[in-house]
């Protein structure tokens, strides 16, 4: 039986985070925001294979270091699929998004 690959939901703050980063590393250098967004692609992909690889952050809350960027995706199963609930700095204050559950 084929397995179903969960649906991958990226919750507004996440989005925002991924925009901000994003113009950060643009602005430093031409291209890597480009590289910074296939970092976090990658990490969605391998989430949505095996969720449950990853360590657990707090509760139920899972997170996945990126390559290469010193960011942090994360992440809660749900009914409906999986919920990216943050994309952050991985030195940032945990309190900044474990509200978000």
């Amino acid at each position: 039986a084929r397995r179903v690959t969960p649906r991958l939901f990226v919750r507004r703050e996440a989005r925002a985070e991924m925009a901000e980063a994003f113009q950060w590393y643009e602005a430093r250098s031409v291209g890597l925001g480009h590289e910074f967004l296939r970092a976090v692609s990658v990490a969605f992909t391998s989430i949505q294979r095996a969720p449950e690889q990853y360590a657990i952050a707090v509760d139920d809350i899972r997170l996945v270091p990126l390559r290469r960027f010193p960011y942090v995706v994360y992440f809660v199963g749900t009914t409906r699929g999986i919920s990216v609930i943050a994309v952050i700095h991985s030195r940032r204050h945990p309190r900044r998004w474990q509200s978000r559950r």
